[in-house]
């Protein structure tokens, strides 16, 4: 190949280059997509977790929203308080005032407490019990199941099986809310973390059901409901319910209820 071919290949090559170089920065500039600062910002901010608890695809999504004003500063339930005032400051607003919340699992029916219909020899996975008869072993059709999968779901290891109910370790509880959407018999809700009582029964048989399946079971006397100064207890469908708001945290309902279904918290 003499001089002249070989420069006329440096050439072409040259000028493809230049031709794709060009194109390339044209494109980058029609095609630039804005960055909002102050969604990068509130990204920066959040936690991390992609937990999904805050009702958004991820931090990310929830940082978009957040700076497009469709959520609110202190929606993260992972950071908290302290993450939410700082959101607050990105976005030029007042934080206000938000409460910790913990998952709960309402049933104490272990397996000293619950009767059995029958022994489960199978894939332990509380999802997979619905195709089994009476969706599971334990007699009472509301109880826990005590398989984990909502100790699967959790990303902060904040729930175990003991005795065959789940437990919630309320310090490390984040309130993502992974754990209520697994559970299948939806026991698992989420109640503030500064709570005194809770209802540890979702039975919603009648009396006299619940009692020959559980010796924990809520059995819809109303006792709590009668000798609550705050009108704080309310019964639906045989099962007692605690409004927080209004409860003043005395435990009047817990020393009445003859089934010990209304727990203190520690």
């Amino acid at each position: 190949m003499d001089v002249t071919g070989i420069i006329s290949a440096v050439a072409a090559v040259g000028g493809v280059g230049l031709f794709v170089g060009v194109f390339l920065g044209i494109a980058a500039i029609k095609f630039k997509v804005e960055v909002d600062e102050k969604e990068e910002a509130v990204l920066a901010a959040l936690p991390g977790n992609n937990c999904g608890g805050c009702g958004y695809p991820g931090c990310a999504g929830l940082a978009a929203a957040i700076a497009k004003q469709e959520a609110a500063v202190n929606a993260c339930p992972v950071g908290g308080e302290q993450v939410g005032k700082k959101i607050a400051q990105i976005m030029g607003v007042e934080a206000g005032e938000s409460v910790r919340m913990t998952a709960f699992v309402q049933c104490q029916g272990d397996c000293d407490k619950t009767t059995f219909d029958y022994d489960y020899y199978g894939i332990e996975d509380c999802r997979m019990l619905s195709f089994v008869p009476n969706g599971g072993a334990k007699s009472c059709n509301y109880g826990c199941l005590g398989y984990g999968s909502c100790v699967k779901a959790c990303p902060f290891g904040a729930i175990h099986v003991e005795n065959g109910v789940a437990k919630v370790d309320k310090d490390a509880c984040k309130a993502c809310g992974k754990c209520m959407e697994v559970c299948p018999k939806n026991l698992i809700t989420l109640i503030p973390y500064d709570a005194k009582y809770a209802v540890a029964c979702s039975s919603k048989d009648k009396g006299p059901v619940t009692m020959k399946d559980c010796t924990a079971g809520c059995i819809g006397c109303q006792l709590c409901k009668k000798n609550c100064p705050a009108e704080a207890v309310s019964i639906q469908d045989f099962n007692a319910t605690i409004d927080y708001e209004k409860c003043e945290g005395c435990g009047a309902c817990m020393e009445k209820c003859p089934r010990k279904s209304i727990v203190e918290l520690t």
